[in-house]
């Protein structure tokens, strides 16, 4: 499948964007919607859980992300693979957060992930950033007991945020002190390949819900 070109910063707060997420019939999605579910939010090209999906049929797992051109580009990958354990929703998940998480079946979110999210370098431009604390709050009240909320960056700057905001919530424990040198995940994303193949530093670390 050729690879679609897209805008590589899209602001989450335009008036486009800010329009509810359409929900499907997670029947009709997943062979079985009561396995374990993992959230991967701003998934990009959706590779990551594309072949996570892959190595744990037993999984469940749901790809969200803002560029609506890749996530069609990912769910003609999943069609073609034909995965029964794999979907991928176009939308902005701080504005529509609680309608998604409500309506998944009771218990399944397992793991939230939140990768190499767009820095928003300005200070100006920081409440453009995906991870505040409403949106947090709301993924952890469905998160299971014992699930994981997995974050990691290139970004000193934009990782020490989230980790702060992520340790403010009372009911996660942070599971690694200092920043982890590995992923407790056996594939990458595709910037975590390009940044560890420059050499680079990556910012990462581990939540799991009390």
């Amino acid at each position: 499948m050729k690879r679609v070109r897209v805008r590589q910063h899209v602001n989450p707060l335009s008036k486009q964007h800010l329009v509810s997420i359409a929900l499907p019939d997670w029947s009709a999605v997943y062979q079985n919607p009561k396995q374990p579910l993992h959230l991967d939010l701003g998934c990009a090209r959706g590779r990551f859980i594309l072949q996570m999906a892959k190595l744990h049929p037993e999984i469940n797992f749901l790809g969200v992300e803002i560029r609506e051109t890749l996530v069609k580009e990912a769910l003609q990958s999943r069609n073609d693979l034909q995965l029964t354990n794999l979907h991928y929703l176009p939308g902005n998940i701080n504005y529509s957060a609680n309608e998604l998480l409500f309506s998944l079946p009771v218990g399944v979110l397992g793991w939230i992930t939140v990768q190499f999210p767009d820095p928003w370098f300005k200070n100006k431009h920081i409440k453009r950033r995906m991870l505040q604390r409403e949106l947090i709050d709301s993924l952890v009240e469905y998160l299971s007991k014992d699930g994981i909320f997995f974050i990691q960056s290139d970004v000193l700057k934009v990782a020490i945020e989230m980790k702060h905001h992520l340790q403010e919530n009372p009911y996660l424990r942070l599971l690694n002190q200092d920043w982890s040198a590995s992923s407790p995940f056996a594939i990458a994303t595709e910037r975590e390949i390009g940044v560890l193949n420059k050499g680079e530093l990556i910012y990462r670390a581990t939540f799991q819900k009390q």
